[in-house]
C-alpha cells in the first residue's frame, strides 16, 4: 500500500544549526500517528516543512508517491493536508465562520455566499460536538473555544491527512473525548492523522504508529507504538533514563500573619465571597473545571479586572492594586500567565528585552533603556534558569515552548516579587522541561517566595501545592490539605467537584480558562 504522506532525508536550518537533520516520516492510511519528542527537537519545524510554511533545504517530500514541493500553506491545504498549530492563527475581528473558512471562502460571482459560510462552519462544530454561535466575534471567545476553532478550521474540508500539534492543551476532559472520538472515525474512514502532543497518555490511548525526534534527528522512525512502553519512549525523547523523582513533602509556618489574603473578594465578572490565606513560601492551589473563574480571580487581583468588593492584604495590610504595573512595582505580586505568546511574551524582541521588562522604569534614562543592565540581568537568568539560547540577544520567538516558557519565569523572578500567581506553568512543554519547572517552582517557595498555582492538570496540582483550593463557577468550593496521595486527591477534589449542582442556575463567566488534563 503506498503511503498517503512520506519524507525522505528532510532537512531545515535556520542558521547553522538544522532544525531538522535529515528526517523520514511515513504515513499510512487509516492510522494515527504519534509525532513526539522534546521541546526543540524540530516536531513543529517539520509540521511546517510539511504544510508549506518553511521550504525545507533539501530532502523529498512525497503525497501519494508523488513529489510535491509546498510554497504556501494554502497549496498544502487545497492538496488535502489540513493542519491545527500550536500557535492560534485566528483573525480577532472576524466572525467564527469567516475563520472556519477563512482558506476557502465559499464564492459565487465574486462575493462570499454567507449562509454557505455558516452552514459549513455550523457542520464542523457539530462535528466535533460543541456549541459555539458562529456568527460570533472570534475576538469574544474564550482561550478554549478558540483551540476548538482551529480544528473546526482543519475539520472543515476534507483532507487526507491531518496534523494536529498539541490540540488537546486548552481543551476539557470532555472535549478531548469528543476529538478523539473524531479523530478515530477519520482514521476507520481512511485518513492518516499525526498527532504532536507531550501528552504519553493521550498518545497511548490513540496512536497506532510513532516517530520520536532528538535534536533534530529521527531516533525512532514509523514504529508500531505498542512496541514500546511510556518510560521506554520518554527515556527515547530525552536520551537517558529519566529517574522517577520523589514527591517533595513540604513544612509550611502558617503561625505568623499570612504573605497573602482574599477576604470575601466579589469581581465584576462574577466572583462572590472568595477567601483564602497563603502564608510565605507556600504553594496554594486552585483547581477546578473550565470555568471555574481560577484566571479570572488572578487577573482581577492584578487589576485588569475590577475587584468591587472585599479586601486584598498583603503581610497582614489591606491594599488596593489599581494596575499591572501597581501589583508589579509597588507591591511586588506577579502573574505568570497561561498564554505566554498572547500576553506573556514580546515574541520579536531578544530574551533581554523580555527578561528585563519589568525592570524598564529603573533601567530607563532620557536616551531610552540601558541595554547594558537588560543584557546583564538576562545572561544570570538564562544560566540560571538554563534557558537554551544563543545569546540575550536572540529573538524570543525562535525558542522552543518550554525555553519561552522559563522566559517568563525569568520576567517575574526579574522583578524580585513577594507573591506570584503562576497560571498552568506546564502546557505545551515536553516531560523534562515539565520536571524543571516543578523543580524550579519548589526552590522557589523554598526560598520564600508566596505562589499561589493555577492548574488543570491534578497530578500537577497534587505534586506541587502544599494546599489546594477547589473552585467552580467563580466560587471558592473548599480548601483542602494536600496529601500528596493522587487517588486519594483525585477521589477528594472531584467528590467536591461533582457535589455541585451544575443544572442549577449559574453565572455565566466571561474570560478565558485553560487546560492541560496530562
Amino acid at each position: 500500500m503506498t503511503p498517503v504522506l512520506e519524507t525522505f532525508d528532510l532537512v531545515k536550518s535556520y542558521g547553522p544549526v538544522p532544525a531538522l537533520a535529515g528526517v523520514n516520516l511515513k504515513l499510512e492510511p487509516g492510522s494515527i500517528h504519534a509525532l513526539l519528542g522534546e521541546n526543540g527537537a524540530g516536531k513543529s519545524t517539520l509540521v511546517k516543512a510539511l504544510t508549506g510554511v518553511h521550504t525545507a533545504d533539501s530532502g523529498r517530500i512525497l503525497l501519494h508517491g508523488k513529489d510535491v514541493v509546498f510554497k504556501h500553506p494554502i497549496e498544502a491545504s487545497r492538496a488535502g493536508i489540513g493542519v491545527v498549530h500550536q500557535e492560534r492563527n485566528v483573525v480577532p475581528d472576524f466572525t467564527v465562520a469567516e475563520n472556519i473558512c477563512l482558506h476557502d471562502q465559499p464564492a459565487k460571482a465574486g462575493f462570499v455566499q454567507r449562509s454557505e459560510q455558516i452552514a459549513i462552519a455550523q457542520r464542523a462544530l457539530d462535528r466535533l460536538g460543541v456549541q459555539i454561535d458562529p456568527e460570533m466575534i472570534t475576538s469574544e471567545c474564550s482561550v478554549a473555544q478558540i483551540q476548538l476553532i482551529e480544528i473546526a478550521k482543519a475539520l472543515a474540508f476534507s483532507s487526507d491527512v491531518l496534523i494536529l500539534d498539541e490540540p488537546t492543551s486548552s481543551l476539557t476532559e470532555r472535549e478531548t473525548d469528543q476529538l478523539f472520538s473524531v479523530l478515530r472515525s477519520l482514521r476507520d474512514a481512511g485518513s492518516a492523522i499525526v498527532l504532536v502532543s507531550h501528552k504519553l497518555e493521550e498518545v497511548f490511548a490513540l496512536c497506532d504508529t510513532v516517530t520520536v525526534l532528538r535534536d533534530g534527528h529521527g531516533v525512532v522512525e514509523a514504529q508500531p507504538l505498542s512496541s514500546f512502553a511510556q518510560r521506554e519512549i520518554v527515556n527515547v525523547m530525552v536520551g537517558r533514563s529519566l529517574a522517577q523523582r520523589d514527591v517533595r513533602m513540604r513544612t509550611i509556618d502558617r503561625s505568623g500573619v499570612p504573605a497573602f489574603s482574599l477576604e470575601n473578594i466579589h469581581t465584576d465578572l462574577g466572583h462572590a465571597d472568595v477567601s483564602f490565606d497563603v502564608s510565605k513560601g507556600e504553594i496554594f492551589g486552585l483547581y477546578g473545571l473550565v470555568g471555574a473563574g481560577r484566571s479570572e480571580l488572578a487577573r482581577s487581583v492584578i487589576g485588569l479586572h475590577k475587584v468591587v468588593s472585599g479586601t486584598i492584604r498583603l503581610d497582614g495590610e489591606p491594599v488596593t492594586i489599581k494596575s499591572v504595573e501597581d501589583a508589579v512595582h509597588r507591591h511586588q505580586v506577579g502573574y505568570l500567565t497561561e498564554d505566554r505568546k498572547g500576553d506573556g511574551l514580546l515574541l520579536t524582541q531578544p530574551i533581554r528585552t523580555n527578561i528585563a521588562v519589568t525592570l524598564w522604569r529603573r533601567f530607563s534614562t532620557l536616551t531610552g533603556v540601558k541595554t547594558r543592565s537588560e543584557a546583564e540581568v538576562a545572561r544570570k537568568f538564562i544560566k540560571s534558569l538554563d534557558i537554551r539560547a544563543t545569546s540575550e540577544e536572540q529573538t524570543t520567538g525562535e525558542l522552543s515552548g518550554g525555553n519561552q516558557q522559563k522566559v517568563s519565569v525569568g520576567k517575574w523572578l526579574a522583578a524580585e516579587l513577594k507573591v506570584l500567581f503562576v497560571d498552568e506553568p506546564t502546557v505545551g512543554v515536553d516531560v523534562r522541561t515539565k520536571e524543571d519547572m516543578h523543580n524550579l517552582i519548589l526552590d522557589l517557595a523554598d526560598e520564600g517566595l508566596t505562589v499561589v498555582l493555577i492548574s488543570s492538570d491534578l497530578p500537577e496540582m497534587v505534586t506541587l501545592a502544599d494546599r489546594i483550593g477547589v473552585m467552580d463557577d467563580y466560587r471558592l468550593l473548599d480548601i483542602v490539605d494536600n496529601s500528596k496521595d493522587y487517588s486519594t486527591m483525585s477521589k477528594q477534589i472531584m467528590g467536591i467537584i461533582h457535589s455541585v449542582d451544575h443544572d442549577a442556575d449559574v453565572i455565566e463567566p466571561t474570560g478565558e480558562e485553560n487546560s492541560a488534563q496530562d
